[in-house]
């Protein structure tokens, strides 16, 4: 089974790089044959996406895109100091999404056999 780690950087609003990397992610889990071991870790602006009521432009909720994929047991995590520096850490997270460090971020790296970044 191929592991695959899913950097997000990319605020939620302003672009629609965070919506095609959960677009992605959703894909690849949708896959009936050669279904990968998924890791997603929402760093920098894109911590956000780790709230609830977060949704795109079009009214789409970026939260049901997130609880999908928590749905398909993939571990969704934010980064501890970005949502630290945003003020984040108090507030309440989507269902099944958790906190991650960067050490974590650094043994899912070297475990994945593919990383992508948005």
């Amino acid at each position: 089974m191929q592991k695959i780690l899913l950097i997000v950087h990319a605020p939620p609003y302003g672009s629609e790089r965070c919506l095609s990397a959960l677009r992605l992610a959703l894909a690849l889990m949708a896959r009936e044959a050669d279904k990968p071991q998924l890791d997603v870790f929402l760093m920098s602006d894109a911590t956000v996406l780790g709230l609830p009521g977060q949704q795109d432009a079009s009214g789409n909720t970026l939260q049901q895109m997130v609880e999908q994929l928590v749905g398909h047991q993939v571990p969704v995590k934010v980064c501890k100091t970005c949502a630290g520096n945003r003020g984040l850490l108090s507030l309440k997270l989507i269902d099944g999404v958790s906190v991650g460090t960067l050490a974590e971020l650094a043994e899912a790296t070297l475990q994945a056999d593919k990383v992508i970044t948005f």
